[in-house]
């Protein structure tokens, strides 16, 4: 059959390192996962319990596209408690994951053969996403002594898009900051899309959110990693008010509505504050654990990251090739960590990301075979 050229993307290489580690954990092999961004823990028990008994009472057929009412109630609420914003749940629209809102976004927003921004590193979906839908996405490298603040003058850009907390580095942007990349897109007419699915995620002064600087941008997020319901696959996007009802349509015509299921449960996580703050202590001490035991390993030149669960290495004294370097990592001492080129097409091969979302004893067992592997490396 003919194939489409929109439909030659890059693999998501993580999912592959994923792969790779099923199979070792298939043949018998005890795998430390460092490679994806999924929290060890289930979603809280309030979601559980939430859905276990809708599920003897409710059908869970199709909802609304925008999402079941009171979870868009709740999520404008979680607004006011988070950000101090006063949100209209009208402009809340529940999605399959966050990679569905980035579907919409591109698709409402953006022509065939428009310009895209994104940062690199950054998270490859994007790109890969941006080209199946036939538009052009625009690397934009940004830099540690920056703290990976991109700036989009002067590019051509139609739209950029800007995580915070950033994937896979952990920067946070600042409100001066956030504020003056926002003020530089409505200067040159760019659509800002921000992804703050890591939101929650902080380890000291906490993230700020595009809203509480303006009403016109498209932001995204996710009950995947502060709620801990990565396999749920639910987000959400808040829009301009304009725009809903043109999301609507995409959204009837391409999902039809987010998981009946997950919606259900999303409830219970918007009450389960308690919990979902414990695992972000967890977070907090396997963050500790990481700055002090990556560079005994050898992995020294690290940023420490002001949010999220990953740690972004320069590798360059150790590899060219970090997909090669990945490989051998796994393969000989069962840790899974994920390639740079993943997030960075050009530089990416002189990095690695290791994620420290699973349980402590995890990151304190991944460490330790780390820091043996490459004391055997240096040895020889």
């Amino acid at each position: 059959m003919r194939n489409s050229t929109r439909s030659e993307v890059d693999p998501f290489i993580v999912m592959d390192v994923m792969e790779q580690a099923r199979r070792l954990e298939a043949a018998g092999r005890h795998i430390i996962h460092m490679e994806v961004g999924q929290p060890g823990t289930p979603a809280p028990k309030a979601a559980r319990d939430r859905l276990a008994a809708a599920m003897d009472q409710d059908a869970l057929g199709y909802t609304v596209s925008l999402g079941l009412p009171e979870l868009r109630a709740g999520i404008a609420r979680l607004y006011a408690d988070w950000y101090g914003v006063d949100l209209n749940p009208d402009r809340v629209i529940v999605t399959g994951g966050s990679s569905a809102a980035f579907v919409l976004a591109f698709t409402a927003y953006f022509d065939a053969g428009q310009r895209v921004g994104v940062t690199e590193p950054g998270y490859p979906s994007y790109r890969q996403i941006l080209k199946a839908l036939d538009l052009k996405p625009v690397g934009i490298p940004t830099h540690h002594d920056s703290r990976h603040v991109p700036d989009p003058s002067g590019l051509g850009l139609d739209g950029l898009i800007v995580a915070s907390p950033a994937n896979p580095t952990g920067t946070m942007l600042g409100r001066a900051e956030l504020a003056g990349l926002m003020a530089t897109c409505a200067e040159e007419g760019i659509t800002f899309i921000s992804d703050e699915i890591y939101h929650g995620l902080h380890f000291e002064d906490r993230a700020v959110s595009a809203l509480e600087i303006g009403d016109e941008v498209c932001v995204i997020n996710s009950f995947s990693k502060y709620f801990s319901m990565t396999g749920w696959r639910l987000g959400w996007m808040v829009v301009p008010e304009a725009d809903v009802r043109r999301i609507e349509r995409l959204a009837q015509n391409m999902f039809i509505c987010a998981p009946h299921a997950a919606q259900v449960a999303a409830l219970g996580a918007l009450e389960a504050r308690e919990e979902t703050e414990a695992m972000r202590a967890v977070y907090a001490e396997n963050r500790k654990l990481m700055l002090e035991g990556l560079p005994k390993a050898g992995f020294d030149r690290i940023a420490p990251p002001d949010g999220a669960f990953y740690i972004y290495a320069d590798v360059g004294h150790l590899t060219e090739d970090s997909l090669a370097f990945a490989s051998e990592i796994l393969n000989a001492a069962g840790v899974a960590v994920t390639p740079g080129l993943d997030f960075d097409p050009v530089r990416g091969h002189k990095t690695l990301r290791f994620s420290y979302a699973r349980a402590t004893e995890d990151i304190v067992e991944g460490l330790k075979r780390l820091e043996a592997h490459m004391a055997t490396k240096i040895s020889v």
